[in-house]
């Protein structure tokens, strides 16, 4: 469990912690499912709502793993919140991919080898495809470093740069992560201001390059870093950030505050629910020879919401596609929800680039962005 002192300075940062459903008249969306949790259905509904969260992949704050590349450091405690919060959506997305999103965790249900085999990939050792130890390594670039916070902006780029070394490190038959990550933003290196553009082609080219040519598509990951005012969410955003969460294909959000980031799961109202990174566990081997190992620190019972208007204006969207028709219906929700922004989408959907003219999108429904720029905004979460 999270010390005293942690617990108290993530309250101070993200306000204390508040538990349960708060309304019992509205309805809830957890990643792309709905829940209506109303006077004659709130037993029902609010049980198969406590089921669901209480499945997803709960990845922590760990102590007592081997140290991190030729580094001292053997637990994240304090640091290591945000990382943890991209290995859950990245753990989502595996979770969706192999079981499916029906899929709950029963007892009976436990021994599945594929659960097994996803709990492994996100190990504490470089043995661990998706460890924190090669997350780091991979993400050296974009200022990952051991002992230091970093925004949602450089965790998405560094898991861009993680799936792609494991692609070419495996064969096509053997990948640890056997789906494309596409990072959706505004230009190469990242925009500070504008709202991202999801281009139709450059996704299908991200998946026919990470099949290698042996099909026309594959599943993908798309992340979303990004940058919604200046010191917090301007409430424009908030109404698209919600709808966000009734897509099928909503891996929720990566956010927070600076040195404290959760990942956001589903919402009621204006209120997000959340699986909180900051609770400090022993590390614990799991793989699937070891079946009788104790995975109840890798779920959560508590329900924990936070008001979305407290969020740091710095986050991410996950979403997975699993083929090309889930994507083709990905991409109608997200042109008629920019279509429904007034004049401030979260991102644009566009064919094609026009040469030399990015930013234009092709879709005649979607609406262009007033974006409030944010710089000097990443810099913030990044304390080296």
């Amino acid at each position: 469990m999270a010390s005293g002192a942690i617990r108290r300075f993530q309250d101070r940062v993200l306000g204390q912690s508040r538990t349960g459903i708060p309304s019992t008249s509205s309805e809830i969306w957890l990643l792309g499912v709905c829940y209506k949790i109303s006077e004659a259905e709130s037993l029902e509904e609010a049980d198969a709502f406590r089921q669901d969260f209480s499945s997803l992949i709960l990845i922590t704050y760990r102590r007592g793993f081997e140290p991190i590349g030729e580094t001292t450091y053997t637990s994240d405690v304090g640091w290591g919140c945000m990382l943890r919060s991209g290995q859950m959506l990245f753990a989502q997305a595996l979770l969706f991919q192999r079981l499916g999103r029906s899929w709950r965790k029963k007892e009976s249900e436990l021994s599945e080898e594929e659960y097994f085999e996803i709990l492994e990939l996100f190990g504490d050792s470089e043995a661990s495809a998706f460890s924190i130890h090669n997350l780091i390594l991979a993400g050296e670039s974009y200022g990952l470093a051991a002992g230091s916070w970093v925004g949602p902006y450089a965790v998405c780029r560094s898991w861009e740069s993680l799936a792609r070394k494991k692609r070419e490190e495996t064969g096509v038959e053997h990948r640890s992560c056997s789906m494309a990550v596409h990072i959706v933003s505004g230009s190469e290196d990242g925009e500070r201001g504008g709202a991202p553009i999801l281009c139709i082609e450059d996704v299908t080219k991200a998946c026919l390059e990470y099949s290698e040519g042996d099909s026309e598509w594959t599943s993908v990951l798309l992340l979303v870093p990004l940058v919604l005012g200046l010191d917090k969410v301007n409430p424009r955003y908030i109404p698209s950030l919600i709808a966000t969460f009734s897509f099928p294909q909503s891996l929720g959000i990566l956010g927070g505050k600076p040195g404290a980031s959760t990942y956001i799961v589903g919402v009621q109202e204006d209120k997000g629910f959340y699986l909180d990174p900051h609770d400090v566990q022993q590390v614990v081997t799991v793989n699937k020879e070891t079946k009788d190992v104790d995975t109840s620190s890798y779920h959560c019972n508590t329900l924990r919401y936070v008001p979305l208007e407290s969020l740091d204006p710095s986050l991410a969207l996950g979403f997975y596609c699993r083929d090309k028709d889930d994507f083709d219906d990905f991409c109608i929700r997200a042109t008629k929800l920019a279509g429904d922004a007034n004049g401030a989408p979260l991102f644009t959907v566009t064919q094609s680039h026009r040469g030399g003219e990015r930013g234009i999108a092709e879709t005649s429904s979607v609406a262009s962005s007033t974006e409030i720029s944010g710089e000097e905004h990443e810099d913030d979460w990044q304390l080296l």
